[in-house]
């Protein structure tokens, strides 16, 4: 299973952009992961998303709904990503198919033990770097948190980084050990989302394979 280039969503950030829309443009330029992420929307519109995005990524990409675990189930989606703030990983694994996957956000080597502990499938720094995107997110962690929490977990476990990342610092946190970059503004908001998701897979790759 790759998380090379983990896409979120965001109608605020991506010219007009619907949640669906992003999504196919995403998955047609490579991302291996579709996050929807909508704090605002009502409980109906965001099904309704949901279950297009479902059809999108079907048999192409992974379908993560953030913090909503009942959209998530509703929706068939892969999985649910979490924050320190939301329900306890322990407790949504209880209610989930077997292989539904838990995703949740961290900010130190503590919260990530204890998340995979709980039965988190990864777990993703949150931010590596400030970030507008996320105003909510707080002060970047940086490299040297991706190091240790890279050390600090089994290495079947894969880390992601998000906040701030982008082609220019890619290479940087490959090398500190993530294993997938996830990127809000970088993609959403580039005047054609295809191709930044293209370019942004291209650097990935190339700075795994160094």
């Amino acid at each position: 299973m790759k998380y090379d280039l983990y896409v979120v969503t965001d109608e605020n950030l991506s010219n007009g952009y619907s949640h669906a829309e992003i999504a196919k443009l995403a998955v047609d330029g490579g991302a291996n992961v579709i996050q929807l992420r909508d704090k605002d929307m009502d409980s109906a519109s965001l099904f309704t998303e949901a279950v297009k995005i479902r059809m999108i990524t079907k048999d192409k990409a992974l379908f993560i709904v953030n913090d909503r675990l009942d959209i998530a189930l509703a929706s068939k989606a892969d999985g649910v990503h979490l924050g320190q703030s939301d329900l306890p990983v322990d407790v949504v694994r209880r209610l989930v198919p077997e292989n539904f996957i838990i995703g949740i956000s961290i900010g130190s080597v503590e919260e990530a033990l204890k998340g995979v502990k709980d039965g988190a499938d990864y777990v993703a720094v949150s931010p590596v770097f400030s970030t507008g995107s996320k105003p909510d997110a707080g002060t970047g962690h940086g490299i040297s948190c991706i190091s240790a929490v890279r050390q600090a977990v089994e290495k079947d476990i894969p880390v992601l980084g998000i906040g701030g990342i982008n082609c220019d610092n890619i290479p940087e946190v490959i090398k500190a050990g993530l294993d997938g970059i996830c990127v809000i503004s970088a993609v959403v908001s580039a005047p054609d989302i295809t191709k930044a998701a293209e370019d942004l897979c291209q650097k990935i790759r190339s700075a795994k394979n160094e």
